[in-house]
This record gives C-alpha cells, structure tokens and sequence, in this order.
C-alpha cells in the first residue's frame, strides 16, 4: 500500500461492490483528476463461483477500467464481518493511511448480511479514524473525512441525493463485466443471484434512477447528516 492521499474513499465487503454501487460515480471522479482509491474488506473467499486468485485479478481490471489509482484488499473474513476492534482498527487505518476527503461505503439495509456489517465497521472507523488518542499500529496521525456516504449494493432505496452518471454507464458495465466469475455461467459455474440478469438489473436501477433527477443515467446515495447546497441551488443559467 503506498498511501497516496486520495479524495475519494471507497470501501466495500467484496471486490465488485463498489462497482456495482457506484462504478459510474468513481469512473466520473476519476476522469475530472479526482484521486480514487478503493478497500475490499474481505478477499471473498466464500463466493460461489471463481478463486480468490481469479477474483483479485478480476478486481484490478475492473479498478483499471473506472480510472481508480489503487485498490487494496484487507485480510478480514468472508462472512466473518463483525463489529469487532480489530475490523474498525483495520479500516481506521486505510483511512489514516490515504487521508481522504470523502468516504463511502454500502448502505446499511442490503440482503448480503456482510454488505450491512461493512457499512457499520466503516461508520465506526470513520469517527475512530479521528480521534488523536486512537491508536492504529501505534502511529498518532488521526484523519476526519469531510464526509461518509452510502451507496447500494442490492435493492433499491430512496436517495438522498443523486449523481449524474450519464456519460459513464458504459464504462460501469465493462468494470461490472470484468468480473466474468461472478456475473457469467461457466462450465464449473452454480446459479447465484448475480448470474441471472444481474448486471441488467443494475442497469435498470441507475436508469430509474436517472429518470427521478431528469437525467439517462444516475446513482443514488445517502447521508446520516444534511447536505450543504450553495453554488447549484438554482442550477446552471441556459
């Protein structure tokens, strides 16, 4: 990990949620000269389908394809996410280690019970990571992110604001295909829930999504604390 100081943040239980979340949003970002950096938690080592070894190289293309500078795995375990001081110090860490601006991480209601256990490690660390007493492998360099927002995995919620990810559906679609192991049938493949229609389905989110803000294409997040509005309150003159 070579610690570059990122301005976005993203963190999830297992490589390829993020992209289903918020692929475009980090593809948008990335493109404007943002810093994208993004946390597996787990090397999901209980998928149904692929290896840990087929899986990590899947994560990288998909990194590669959205424009995100690193990607780094943590060694927690596959549906052993748990509220625990030794998983809130490990992410307290990444976040100290890259200094991010904002932080993102799964909304907490999903059906994947390790999607929700991210969200509340990440909540944790987030407000941990801040405290200078907080020791995190005995190093005192506290870090506050201005901000932690919530994407979704599966489901669809009501935002509490949206992001304009038109012009990058396209590029979300290749990074969620990159992952052939989890979202296609191969000869040694079982039928799970992301091999029928999956990447369809999400596709179908962030149009539904898009439509709700006048746009082709949205993602949806939410927040615990409100939103500042200043320069668009109006939006652009025409």
């Amino acid at each position: 990990m070579k610690g570059i100081k990122a301005d976005i943040l993203a963190f999830g239980a297992h490589a390829d949620d993020i992209e289903i979340g918020m692929g475009g949003t980090a593809a948008k970002y990335a493109a404007a000269g943002q810093t994208i950096v993004f946390c597996d938690l787990t090397k999901a080592e209980l998928s149904s389908n692929g290896t840990v070894a087929s899986r990590t190289e899947e994560a990288q293309k998909a990194a590669d394809l959205l424009g995100v500078q690193e990607r780094v795995t943590l060694d927690l375990p596959d549906r052993g996410l748990f509220l625990t001081q030794e998983s809130i110090r490990s992410v307290a860490e990444i976040i100290r280690l890259y200094q991010p601006k904002v932080i993102f991480a799964p909304y907490e209601k999903d059906r994947h019970p390790d999607h929700g256990a991210c969200s509340r490690i990440v909540q944790e660390a987030f407000f941990s990571a801040g405290i200078r007493k907080y020791e995190t492998n005995g190093k005192d360099n506290a870090h506050k992110a201005d901000r932690l927002y919530f994407y979704m995995i599966n489901g669809f919620h009501s935002p509490d604001f949206c992001v304009d990810t038109s012009d990058f559906m396209h590029t979300k679609k290749q990074s969620l295909q990159a992952y052939r192991s989890q979202f296609e049938m191969g000869a040694d493949s079982v039928v799970t829930p992301l091999t029928s229609g999956y990447i369809e389905a999400v596709e179908a989110r962030d149009r539904m999504m898009g439509k709700e803000v006048g746009q082709t294409f949205a993602e949806g997040f939410l927040t615990t604390v409100p939103l500042l509005i200043e320069h668009d309150l109006i939006g652009d003159k025409e």
